[in-house]
């Protein structure tokens, strides 16, 4: 006897949309931007006198925490997909979606740039219910 779940009750797709991107934007999109409000913050990070907040699945603050009492915003890096980061020396790896990237930062962290990336080599975010996405775009998230 096998078990089987009958057509009507079904669903054949995600109750979700998936956020996507195309690889070629997808690739150009890590950036340092103005700050950010923190709208859901991650895991944090202390490098030297720097304060870092993951802002999940979109990238990560950075403050000036020379003051602890005070500290103050300086960029926001936007790292796509991101919810990790390490850090040795000038060098941040974070996971960018799918891929791992390394982005070489100055001592200040008023520039960055995207020295190494491997591609595929995280699973596809899916869905909540689920679901993978069915196009070739890079899922971000789900809503």
């Amino acid at each position: 006897m096998s078990c089987t779940w009958p057509e009507e009750e079904y669903p054949y797709e995600s109750s979700f949309e998936a956020i996507t991107m195309s690889r070629e934007e997808f690739e150009k999109s890590t950036a340092l931007i103005d700050n950010q409000p923190i709208e859901k913050s991650g895991k944090i990070y202390i490098k030297d006198h720097f304060l870092i907040i993951n802002e999940p699945r979109k990238g990560f603050h950075i403050y000036d925490n020379s003051d602890p009492k005070k500290p103050v915003k300086l960029k926001f890096l936007k790292v796509l997909g991101s919810t990790d980061l390490s850090i040795k020396g000038n060098t941040i790896f974070a996971n960018n979606a799918v891929d791992l990237i390394s982005i070489t930062t100055n001592e200040d962290f008023s520039s960055i740039e995207v020295t190494k990336r491997i591609r595929n080599i995280f699973p596809e975010l899916i869905a909540p219910d689920g679901f993978f996405n069915t196009d070739t775009n890079i899922v971000l998230d789900w809503k």
